[in-house]
């Protein structure tokens, strides 16, 4: 053989080497198979990715600084109806405690904010229940003499009337009006009705006691129409006669209507005892 055939068997000789040994590190440098995963650990894998991917916890918040009783006390004495009078006063009837709602308020309006929930009324302020009920007074008798809804659309107007009615008696009875007019309508309310049912053909009747609310609504009702009786087409103006009628209640008179019309009421059901 020459010199340039064996350089070539050579050459072929060390390529085969090469490959072989090439195959060889491949078998050699596999990766090791990895070891089973126990099942707990692929549940958890299967759970977290149902879950989708982890939510990062936000920081809990700061705790806020409660107000010390005393400190709302002080705050609730800054607040004043109509900017001028104190509503912190104290309830003597004990069923009327809970449905007289006196917080403090600049003006007393909810903006039919619980009209929508039954005996939620309780939580309106009693001044604006009063501006209400002149706002619609409601038909007296059978005649409906004074319709009802002249007012409808003035609410602000009623407040200006209960405001300047509030300065005639602050300046009557030197006091807060506002006290005077919770002791009116302590006094005024009815603590005792009549109600009538059916006994075959028989109507009978029978005293029942009045519920706190509706204690508290007729009494409104019946200042409300007073001021209507006293000022509808007569000289004296309706600032007259709410105030008329309020100090008159707040005296226990005989004279004012809704004391009439209380007395009236218990005498009837004293009689139907």
């Amino acid at each position: 053989m020459t010199d340039e055939k064996k350089e070539e068997t050579g050459k072929k000789e060390e390529k085969k080497e090469d490959k072989d040994k090439v195959r060889k590190g491949t078998k050699a440098e596999k990766m090791p198979k990895p070891k089973a995963e126990p099942k707990e650990a692929k549940k958890e894998i299967k759970e977290s990715q149902r879950r989708g991917p982890a939510v990062e916890e936000k920081p809990a918040p700061k705790p806020t600084k409660s107000i010390k009783p005393a400190q709302k006390e002080k705050l609730k004495s800054h607040i004043k109806v109509f900017n001028r009078w104190s509503s912190d006063v104290p309830v003597k009837d004990p069923g009327l405690q809970a449905y007289l709602n006196l917080n403090a308020r600049i003006v007393p309006r909810s903006g039919g904010r619980y009209q929508k929930k039954k005996f939620y009324k309780s939580k309106i302020h009693i001044v604006e229940r009063l501006a209400l009920k002149l706002m619609v007074a409601g038909h007296s008798g059978k005649r409906h003499k004074i319709s009802s809804g002249r007012n409808t659309p003035g609410f602000m107007k009623c407040l200006d009337i209960i405001e300047r009615a509030f300065e005639v008696l602050e300046k009557k009875t030197k006091t807060n009006p506002v006290e005077v007019f919770v002791r009116a309508l302590e006094n005024a309310a009815v603590r005792e009705e009549v109600t009538s049912y059916q006994v075959g053909a028989i109507i009978a009747r029978k005293a029942v006691i009045t519920a706190p609310q509706r204690r508290i609504d007729k009494a409104l009702r019946y200042f409300a129409q007073a001021t209507y009786h006293k000022s509808y087409g007569k000289k004296t103006t309706a600032v007259q006669a709410l105030s008329d009628e309020l100090l008159k209640a707040y005296n226990n008179s005989n004279e004012s209507l809704a004391i009439r019309e209380k007395e009236r009421l218990e005498r009837e059901a004293a009689g139907a005892r």
